[in-house]
């Protein structure tokens, strides 16, 4: 019950430090304003490095169903374990949003582009073609879980209940999805995960925005199916071609 309540916070944590710095940067009236993808990605990628040192040492810090996923197909986490930590990992998602909305509470109504209002919960595609969309959310997680692979075996942590709460190595996670981000995410937003894409998205459907917009639901299963897939990936490629683990 500890670990799931970790994966709970840890992504809670996650989105609203992730789409925090989103909602900073779009949203009318903050003092963040357009401070641009820079400021997004590095928010992004110290919202992972956080909700990872919190929680590390409790549940290992997946915080994503497509970690848990590709841990899993590595052999270094249960099966059994895995629909437990993705429906915790979606809920605390979807509350993490709804910390978001009450954070900018009065900067919804002075904004007047509904996408943007979207944006500050899930993702979308800067061109639309839902194949193209999926095999790049296939690649940024694979890149993401095959690095936390990586990172995992340089920093020696040999149990998986330890992942990534061995010293630095939260920090380079973190890191890594801040190059993630600066280097793959600009044709989808880069989701890479299905808690943060599908949790958010279900606090915007349910959330009382001023003038918010339709929550997208037809592109939906493109940043959940794609990192699934990416995920699932990289942990049956990364120890099949002989890389230690």
């Amino acid at each position: 019950m500890e670990n799931y309540l970790a994966e709970f916070v840890g992504t809670a944590i996650l989105i609203l430090l992730g789409n925090g710095v989103v909602a900073g940067v779009l949203l009318n009236r903050s003092k963040a304003h357009n401070g641009g993808w820079i400021v997004i990605a590095l928010g992004w990628g110290m919202a992972v490095a956080m909700a990872v040192y919190v929680t590390g040492q409790i549940s290992g810090a997946h915080i994503n169903p497509a970690v848990t996923l590709g841990l899993a197909s590595a052999g270094e986490f249960e099966w059994a374990l895995v629909p437990g930590y993705i429906a915790c990992q979606i809920a605390g998602g979807a509350f993490g949003a709804a910390l978001v909305y009450v954070h900018y509470l009065k900067h919804w109504a002075v904004t007047e582009d509904s996408d943007a209002k979207l944006a500050c919960f899930s993702t979308a595609p800067e061109i639309r073609h839902k194949p193209a969309n999926f095999v790049t959310e296939v690649i940024g997680t694979f890149m993401l879980v095959f690095g936390i692979l990586g990172i995992n075996a340089t920093a020696g942590v040999t149990d998986a209940s330890e992942l990534f709460a061995n010293g630095i190595a939260p920090l380079l996670v973190g890191l890594l999805v801040l190059a993630i981000g600066l280097s793959l995410g600009g044709p989808t937003g880069y989701a890479i995960n299905p808690a943060r894409d599908l949790g958010p998205r279900i606090a915007h459907f349910l959330l009382p925005i001023p003038g918010k917009r339709d929550s997208d639901w037809g592109y939906s299963w493109v940043p959940i199916a794609g990192p699934a897939a990416g995920g699932i990936l990289a942990g049956l490629v990364y120890p099949a071609i002989g890389f230690p683990m």
